[in-house]
């Protein structure tokens, strides 16, 4: 890995942080707010998850990693690494909330930056790859 990439790695990880504080703390308030009214956890997570995943598209693609491909091409990926991305949500909430019986709150606010975690790796090297991979074809 040479220098440039490293330094364009770094910028993205840091540019895809901001959006991710940004929109995860907005959402895990209004899932703590949702789940207070009564809303069961999962559910709420499963409605919050659609409305983020939407707004992080494009702050993601346009700002964060600078994607210059083709719209459609990295939404139907960003749609694959969302899927992936719910169910390991999905599955936290199950194991330490529904069978281990944990704290929802906590559950979640771990959940959120395992899942950051995996969607970063995803959308640098599968959703928004580098410009010269799309031009080789993977587009």
């Amino acid at each position: 890995m040479t220098t440039t990439e490293i330094y364009r790695s770094a910028k993205q990880l840091l540019r895809y942080g901001l959006v991710g504080i940004v929109s995860n703390l907005a959402g895990y308030l209004l899932f703590l707010l949702i789940t207070y009214w009564g809303v069961e956890p999962k559910i709420a997570m499963t409605l919050l998850y659609v409305v983020g995943a939407t707004i992080g598209f494009f702050g993601n693609r346009q700002w964060a990693f600078a994607y210059k491909g083709t719209l459609l091409g990295a939404g139907a990926r960003y749609f694959i690494a969302h899927i992936f991305g719910y169910l390991i949500n999905f599955l936290i909430l199950l194991t330490f909330v529904d069978r281990l019986g944990y704290s929802h709150r906590w559950v979640q606010a771990g959940a959120i930056i395992v899942v950051a975690g995996f969607l970063f790796v995803a959308f640098k090297y599968f959703v928004f790859p580098k410009a010269e991979s799309c031009i080789r074809g993977s587009e």
